[in-house]
């Protein structure tokens, strides 16, 4: 099998696993334990957390909250900051956050939606204007995770904050963290991560927040992550995060540019007639979306699937719709949206697979346009 839904969810790093297996068999103690191998146990999640922030953002000025996974850190940073009066975001959001914001309207906030461009990218001028005195929180992903669009998060959170300097920025940064370089500027409140996308495993994810910003706990009990999130630390999960991330920092660049290659390739080898292109050229270099207009994506996932290849067609938090609410927000039609295929790499990937799918792809696709007809 050819696995190229890599925005979905990443096969675990094996090394990562190996690495991090002692805290199943040997060092399984309770972090929060006061005799010696509880105290140990402690100290590796301070390594980690240390490691996961200072690869995007300084550790003196911001720190890291282990969670369960990208959408809770999600909610964590919209419900603390959504309090009162209105809040921004846009059309091509996560579903995390997304519907984090229809929730917030219910909780007396009114919800503001920025346009988003045809690839993805919020529009910047048209967010800025939806940003007031009464605004508290703007929440813009990082990386689009269906187009692979990426939004400039620091000159977003700079023009938001010189508007209104108490407005609270945060980012989904699920699809960026340890894909695409950047350092966060302290106008960035909140950016959220996920562990599965890299390499680690479900049910560990983190928020990283600027260390002032008073963030709200929304699980109480034992006063863990310094009482921000209580509730026994997955030792092993945030061990894999960090052994996993420690391999993608590593290559980040040289994956990066590689994978771009086999993007441009991809793409290259598909057959125009039957595919158009929804990914920007300047876009994450591990995504690449297309759309076999007048057929249905879901169709195609399937042959796809029985050839041997597996790819996606949006994201699979949203894969019970019959169209993507992010593509829709793009301005696409139907026919567009039905088709939609979106192809995800990860460090693994090889050029062989890359060129078996754009073989897969225009077979399937030629075969069920002759059966329409």
């Amino acid at each position: 099998m050819i696995y190229l839904d890599s925005a979905a969810t990443t096969r675990p790093n094996e090394t990562a696993i190996a690495r991090a297996n002692k805290f199943i068999t040997e060092d399984y103690f309770n972090p929060s334990a006061r005799y010696g191998g509880g105290a140990s146990v402690h100290a590796e999640i301070e390594r980690a957390r240390e490691f996961l922030t200072a690869q995007i953002a300084s550790c003196d000025k911001f720190s890291l909250v282990f969670t369960s996974c990208g959408t809770e850190a999600d909610n964590q940073a919209v419900f603390t900051a959504g309090k009162r009066g209105n809040a921004v975001t846009d059309g091509g959001e996560h579903s995390a956050v997304f519907k984090s914001f229809i929730e917030l309207k219910n909780r007396g906030v009114e919800p503001r939606f920025a346009p988003v461009l045809k690839d993805g990218r919020v529009d910047g001028d048209a967010l800025l204007s939806l940003v007031d005195e009464k605004t508290s929180l703007v929440s813009i992903v990082h990386v689009n995770n269906e187009t692979g669009a990426v939004n400039d998060i620091n000159e977003l959170a700079c023009r938001v904050k010189a508007k209104n300097p108490r407005t609270v920025f945060h980012s989904d940064g699920v699809q960026a963290y340890g894909k695409i370089p950047v350092r966060l500027t302290e106008n960035v409140d909140l950016y959220s991560l996920s562990a599965h996308k890299i390499g680690g495993l479900k049910g560990t994810g983190a928020l990283i927040r600027r260390k002032k910003f008073p963030l709200q706990a929304f699980l109480f009990g034992g006063g863990q992550e310094g009482e921000l999130r209580s509730g026994t630390e997955n030792t092993y999960g945030i061990a894999v995060f960090r052994y996993a991330a420690e391999q993608k920092f590593r290559t980040l660049a040289e994956d990066g540019k590689r994978l771009l290659a086999y993007r441009e390739l991809l793409f290259d080898r598909l057959d125009k007639e039957l595919f158009a292109r929804i990914s920007p050229n300047d876009g994450s270099p591990y995504i690449l979306t297309v759309s076999a207009s007048g057929m249905r994506g879901e169709v195609l996932q399937r042959m796809l699937w029985e050839k041997g290849v597996a790819v996606g067609t949006g994201s699979a938090c949203s894969s019970k719709k019959p169209h993507s609410r992010i593509l829709e927000s793009c301005g696409y039609g139907k026919e567009m949206l039905d088709g939609v295929l979106r192809v995800s790499f990860c460090s693994e990937t090889k050029e062989e697979e890359v060129l078996h799918c754009a073989e897969a792809m225009n077979a399937v696709a030629s075969e069920y346009k002759k059966k329409l007809g």
